[in-house]
């Protein structure tokens, strides 16, 4: 008798996490194509608008409610409909290239992605410092020789 309701006791807890488990896979997934956007060096003053592309690759659709840069200095922008099961959407990331120096920022995605409801994609580089008034510069930016 005590193995029999041993018995039925385990059948009714894996039934239980096999349903928790088919949940947890049930809903919207967002998977990025990069998670981290390399500038290098890069021009003071010149564009500092990336691209981050995302697929949701959940059976519903993903809802992006937020999207917050680790500062001022770096802005995001984010599809605010619904990004239906497997359509892609992109976050753009502008940073301020009027700051000369080492770049390495975040923002913080927050959706209702059942992978990963808050997700963190990067931004890194270098801004090179101003060119002085009157000093010819080259296309790395650095002033020509």
């Amino acid at each position: 008798m005590k193995k029999f309701i041993l018995s039925i006791m385990v059948a009714g807890a894996a039934m239980f996490t096999n349903q928790v488990v088919a949940q947890l896979e049930s809903g919207a997934k967002i998977d990025f194509k990069k998670e981290t956007h390399d500038y290098g060096n890069v021009k003071y003053g010149a564009d500092g608008a990336c691209t981050f592309e995302f697929t949701n690759t959940g059976n519903a659709p993903l809802i992006i409610s937020n999207a917050k840069g680790s500062c001022g200095c770096t802005v995001p922008s984010w599809p605010k409909e619904p990004i239906a099961p497997g359509a892609k959407g992109t976050i753009t990331v502008k940073y301020d290239t009027k700051r000369p120096g080492a770049i390495n920022k975040s923002v913080t995605i927050t959706s209702n992605a059942v992978n990963e409801s808050s997700k963190v994609i990067r931004i890194k580089g270098n801004v090179l410092p101003a060119p002085e008034n009157g000093t010819p510069v080259n296309n790395s930016g650095a002033p020509a020789n």
